[in-house]
């Protein structure tokens, strides 16, 4: 990781509170246990300040297993898929690499995007990595028997790899309300100067693997989104589908949120008139590949990655975790962010 210093003194209290992450991290994996706890609830302020957690953690997803939060990311120090914990969402600790062992079908150092859902007794973790054999990025699937891993690969190759459309990437699993398990994902086609589309596919009842047919949902071609969409999050709430999105180059201050709204999990989906809904402001830069998360109440919050401002790409800046408050309602959905003043904590699992 590397930080422009700064006489400011804010700057240099986050580049401090990143390095002193980064080595508890890395002690984690030198551990080889991943057991460090989260800060115990009773410890918790009433308020909080961006980001949460104020370390390198690109494309963030967090899932709630019990009284406990797990944060998977991007391989980077941490491993394969970097693992966090938490009880509030507001104090994370690391604990280690949730992908210890690569499947042979990929290429090391090129695992992206992981997330990860709970089908019968088993955790699923759907990831993003480089194929050997055709040199784009695919995606594969892992087991866990517990939220934190370890994962070990399922099956001799990717479940989902388009390769005549520049690969495929960011798999975001959805259970819906009757059970019934889908895939989302986007083919990668801002690769090689083709479109971008998100697609849906129901999954097998094991999780392991795609059955019926793709439905193509929404495709790129609002300004703001330049050649991508991606990161594709869907959550279902009053009787209404909101597909949240990326879009723009990722490594800018262009980059940000948008969504679409469906009756059906399939669609029809029609774009936000006031998109993008989450954007750069102020010291927040390129706030994207977003995630919705509860809380101890049961209310919904967006979890997402960004840059600082004027320390935009991975040679001079990183990609910290950031919450922000969200609603859903009546097929609208609205952000309160990115903030960086103090505001009213989620509630903690209790």
């Amino acid at each position: 990781m590397s930080v422009n210093l700064s006489l400011n003194l804010n700057v240099a209290a986050r580049a401090a509170t990143a390095l002193i992450t980064g080595l508890l991290g890395a002690l984690a994996l030198a551990g080889g246990t991943g057991s460090a706890p989260a800060r115990p609830a009773a410890q918790q302020a009433a308020t909080f300040s961006n980001p949460v957690l104020d370390a390198n953690y690109p494309d963030p997803f967090i899932l709630r297993s019990g009284s406990v939060y797990h944060a998977y990311a991007t391989n980077g120090s941490g491993g394969n898929v970097p693992h966090a914990v938490s009880t509030d969402l507001v104090h994370w600790t690391t604990a280690g690499d949730a992908l210890p062992k690569l499947p042979t079908w990929v290429q090391p150092g090129l695992t992206w995007a992981p997330e990860v859902a709970r089908l019968g007794n088993k955790y699923l973790m759907y990831y993003t990595a480089r194929d050997i054999k055709s040199g784009r990025q695919c995606i594969g699937v892992a087991v866990g028997v517990k939220a934190a891993g370890p994962f070990s690969p399922a099956g001799g190759g990717p479940i989902v790899c388009q390769v005549e459309q520049g690969g495929s990437i960011d798999a975001s699993p959805f259970i819906d309300t009757d059970g019934k398990a889908y895939l989302l994902w986007k083919n990668d086609g801002n690769c090689c100067s083709l479109a971008t589309q998100i697609y849906i596919q129901p999954l097998t009842a094991d999780g392991l693997r795609l059955t019926g047919k793709s439905t193509a949902l929404i495709q790129n071609f609002q300004l703001w989104e330049g050649s991508v969409v991606e990161a594709p999050t869907l959550y279902k709430t009053g009787g209404v589908y909101y597909l949240l999105y990326s879009g723009g180059p990722y490594d800018s201050d262009l980059y940000a949120v948008g969504y679409a709204t469906s009756k059906t999990v399939t669609g029809p989906y029609k774009k936000a008139e006031e998109n993008p809904v989450l954007v750069t402001k102020g010291e927040v830069s390129g706030p994207g590949h977003q995630t919705i998360v509860l809380d101890g109440e049961g209310k919904p919050w967006i979890a997402y990655h960004a840059w600082t401002t004027g320390q935009i790409g991975d040679s001079v800046g990183y990609r910290s975790m950031r919450i922000d408050q969200v609603t859903f309602s009546g097929g609208k959905m609205r952000v309160n962010g990115p903030t960086l003043t103090p505001q009213a904590a989620p509630k903690a699992i209790r």
